[in-house]
């Protein structure tokens, strides 16, 4: 099962409105496509949403749910249409900028390989993955691959692509946002993580005690 029409047009909707966002408080398509490493971070935003397109994640509630974390959603909504903004702002008028085209690129290139990350487990899990913290018909623990490393790394893939996205545009205010998103993050991860131990009990307890949330060896 894929992505239903109505979902296909808000994924559209949304990635076309936080472009358009970007590239207007950047001054413009002149002042966005004139900047190579903006173009190839545009393009590479495009080729995500597509992506998506083909996967089978979803925002089902499923057969049990956390309604309680579901503020997570507004909140990584408001900082990720402001993490479009500002940072683009930020280039445009040069108000806590640094660095030059090296680190834009740097800032491509993290996008990418975060943004690799964060959809990767979204194939991975199917109708598993949700935006919601919640079980789905047929839920099973995925351990392997690059869930034998770290249990969450699409959202590690997030935090990457947030702070990618910020060096693209030098810009300091961006990362000071990028850094933000850990306050949701670590309270989503919190829920799903006692959400899913109170679910699979001792299976999930031994998953969790060979791996890391987001860094080996760090957290």
């Amino acid at each position: 099962m894929r992505l239903t029409p109505g979902m296909m047009l808000l994924s559209l909707v949304s990635t076309l409105a936080y472009l358009g966002l970007a590239v207007w408080a950047e001054g413009g398509p002149a002042a966005w496509f004139g900047k190579p490493p903006l173009v190839a971070l545009f393009a590479y935003t495009l080729v995500l949403a597509a992506a998506a397109l083909f996967t089978e994640g979803n925002v089902s509630p499923g057969e049990k749910e956390d309604r309680g974390n579901r503020w997570v959603l507004a909140a990584f909504g408001v900082l990720g249409f402001a993490g479009a903004f500002v940072p683009a702002l930020d280039d445009r008028y040069g108000w806590l900028t640094f660095g030059g085209d090296g680190l834009r690129w740097l800032g491509v290139a993290l996008f990418v390989g975060g943004g690799a990350l964060r959809m990767a487990p979204v194939f991975i899990l199917g109708k598993r993955f949700s935006g919601l913290v919640a079980i789905q018909p047929g839920h099973r623990l995925v351990t392997t691959g690059l869930y034998g490393a770290i249990r969450h790394p699409s959202y590690l893939g997030l935090l990457v692509m947030s702070f990618g996205w910020a060096l693209a545009f030098r810009s300091g205010l961006g990362l000071i946002l990028a850094a933000l998103n850990l306050v949701p993050l670590v309270a989503r991860i919190r829920a799903e993580e006692a959400f899913l131990a109170a679910h699979f009990g001792a299976e999930y307890e031994a998953w969790r005690a060979r791996t890391a949330r987001l860094a080996p060896g760090m957290w």
